[in-house]
């Protein structure tokens, strides 16, 4: 069989720890990598901009998993968000052709209805990311860019993980709450969207005000601030709420982190229901997690939704459910999105302009290892860091 051999940024797996031990960070080696040439239903690529992701970050830090060990390979190309220039498409591949231009869709494994199950170039055996000179690719891990776009390929790149996953997310979200508004009790109060800070509630909330909802979105950060207003999203100073960080064992053992917390807690609500207007927040996109997770069901109205596709500050959750009930609270998690859902994201995208906002510069492929470390340490000026892989 054919072998490829390219050139990328490769991840080897960390050393054996003790059970319960904190992991060493990795960092990416550049150095050749080969892959078998691709199967009929295939394609054979080249990576042109890719964004840097959270998932990336989470599989250098080793943690929740060494995705290398999860995957029992050597080594491991990561980078699920880009855009791709096609090279050569296998013969039973219908969908693009040599030459077109492809986000990068990172379903890496999914089940009999399109639901993903392991996302490509992260805990999916077998597949590559971008952050490979060559790549191949499943036809239904690459979306064709609409002829004659009127957007940046760096703005695809962008788009293709966090907008995508947005867009799958939302679907969920906005049609339970639906749901739960219809029938002959229902009236004409608005639907109001908060979100955390991050690049997904960003896509998230821009698309709830496209149908129609009053958005609002937390940042502690001036610059995000001022890009939240832009989009014509109510910008919320997380910044009044210092302490707003929930550690239950700090919580339950120094008065003084309790009394603090509440302090913040309380003057969260109080900012809630005041822009509110005493409803409180019909869907809130969470993607932080366990540190804010007691205040935003808090924030909650009647009948609300607390919605999410990933987690940054903390997987394990706990719940009144006697509460959560009596507030017909619903929950909502997704996992990225089926391939239909990132098609019709993007048909979406390009007809209302629902895209994300990039910088003009592009870390270049020597620059990666340093978008990685900016990433990780807050150094990005960004919620979409590019870096470029091949020339345009």
């Amino acid at each position: 069989m054919e072998t490829i051999t390219t050139q990328a940024w490769v991840l080897y797996p960390g050393p054996e720890g003790r059970s319960g031990s904190k992991p060493q960070p990795a960092e990416i080696q550049n150095e050749p990598f080969s892959f078998s040439a691709p199967a009929y239903y295939e394609v054979l690529a080249e990576p042109l901009y890719g964004c840097w992701e959270a998932n990336m970050t989470h599989a250098l830090e080793r943690y929740p998993i060494d995705i290398c060990r999860d995957r029992k390979e050597e080594k491991v190309v990561i980078g699920n968000a880009g855009v791709v220039r096609i090279l050569k498409p296998g013969l039973a591949v219908k969908s693009v052709k040599e030459g077109d231009l492809c986000v990068v869709f990172c379903n890496g494994v999914w089940d009999e209805l399109g639901f993903p199950e392991k996302i490509l170039a992260y805990d999916a055996p077998g597949t590559i990311g971008v952050l490979a000179r060559r790549i191949k690719l499943h036809e239904k891990q690459v979306i064709r860019i609409p002829d004659g776009t009127r957007f940046s390929l760096q703005q695809w790149a962008a788009f293709s993980l966090r907008y995508i996953t947005a867009w799958a997310n939302w679907e969920a979200a906005y049609g339970c709450w639906s749901l739960r508004q219809a029938g002959e009790y229902s009236d004409e109060a608005p639907t109001i969207v908060w979100g955390w800070g991050g690049g997904v509630s960003l896509a998230e909330l821009t698309l709830a005000r496209h149908f129609g909802c009053e958005v609002a979105m937390l940042s502690s950060n001036d610059e995000r601030l001022a890009l939240i207003a832009s989009h014509g999203i109510k910008p919320i100073d997380r910044r009044q709420f210092p302490n707003l960080y929930f550690d239950e064992q700090k919580y339950r053992s120094d008065p003084k982190s309790m009394t603090s917390y509440q302090e913040s807690e309380e003057s969260f609500l109080s900012v809630v229901r005041e822009e509110t207007r005493g409803a409180g927040v019909s869907i809130f996109v969470d993607y932080i997690g366990e540190p804010v997770v007691r205040a935003t069901l808090k924030s909650l109205a009647r009948q609300g939704v607390l919605t999410t596709a990933g987690w940054k500050g903390g997987m394990k959750l706990t719940t009144v459910r006697a509460i959560e009930c009596m507030g017909w609270h619903t929950h909502v998690h997704t996992h990225y999105a089926r391939y239909s859902q990132g098609v019709a994201a993007t048909r979406f995208a390009e007809e209302k302009g629902w895209m994300p906002p990039v910088s003009r510069q592009a870390y270049a492929w020597d620059e990666i290892p340093s978008l990685a470390r900016d990433y990780r340490e807050g150094r990005t000026d960004t919620y979409f860091p590019i870096y470029q892989v091949n020339p345009v």
